[in-house]
């Protein structure tokens, strides 16, 4: 069954169409990689699937018992939110607000999941730690903490390894698949690294203000657009 399903969704701002006829669904333990170039869509269709921006045609739909506050987000970092004043357990704890319905305050069940995914991020000995002091790979960390506080079925991330150099971000990229594979999560990854994406993700939606494909990542492999986009080592 279906986690979340785009139907036909098409966008725009202003009355000028930016991304139209996108459709596509994914299943727990799916892993969807989102490419294109710089101005695709791509952000924009984030922000249609995390309820931020209606569509102006076609639809989308969550299904299995997904709700939308219970989605993952982990969006692009930028200088403010890099200066956060906040300790990483502050920082990861924040992923449980959309789950206190009336409470005032954290449960231990909440606090509990907290240190969980600290531990598996492996920033657990980091919970007292001034978020700013961080490097980049570690407050990635954090944000994927936080996210997975969010969620039990689908986590969104727009650019999880930007700014990350070669070794953080290939952790981060294991880190993402492991948490796929072990728990079932459904992913969906905005990326400009495509020869990543075919690597890790299970399907690639390719967008160009229209999607371009959609389909499974070994289909994309032997796409035309792949090869355009690949070259002949990466197929």
């Amino acid at each position: 069954m279906a986690i979340l399903t785009c139907e036909n969704a098409s966008f725009s701002y202003d009355g000028k169409t930016v991304l139209e006829n996108v459709s596509f669904s994914i299943k727990a333990g799916d892993y969807l990689c989102v490419v294109g170039e710089n101005g695709s869509g791509k952000s924009t269709l984030i922000k249609g699937l995390l309820s931020l921006k209606a569509p102006a045609g076609g639809r989308i739909t969550l299904g299995d018992g997904l709700k939308k506050n219970e989605i993952g987000y982990l969006p692009q970092q930028t200088d403010i939110q890099r200066d956060f004043p906040a300790s990483v357990r502050e920082v990861v704890l924040s992923g449980c607000l959309n789950s206190l319905g009336g409470r005032l305050f954290y449960s231990a069940a909440d606090r509990e999941r907290a240190a969980m995914n600290m531990e598996r991020m492996g920033i657990e000995e980091l919970a007292d730690a001034n978020y700013q002091e961080l490097s980049g790979g570690q407050q990635q960390r954090v944000l994927l903490a936080r996210a997975l506080c969010a969620t039990r079925k689908l986590l969104l991330l727009d650019e999880p390894v930007t700014g990350l150099d070669p070794v953080a971000a290939g952790e981060m990229y294991n880190l993402i698949k492991l948490v796929n594979l072990c728990d079932n999560i459904s992913v969906i990854m905005v990326t400009h690294d495509i020869h990543e994406a075919v690597r890790y993700a299970t399907h690639i939606l390719h967008l160009g203000h229209k999607q371009l494909f959609f389909g499974t990542a070994g289909e994309y492999r032997r796409s035309a657009l792949a090869r355009r986009f690949l070259g002949g080592g990466g197929l």
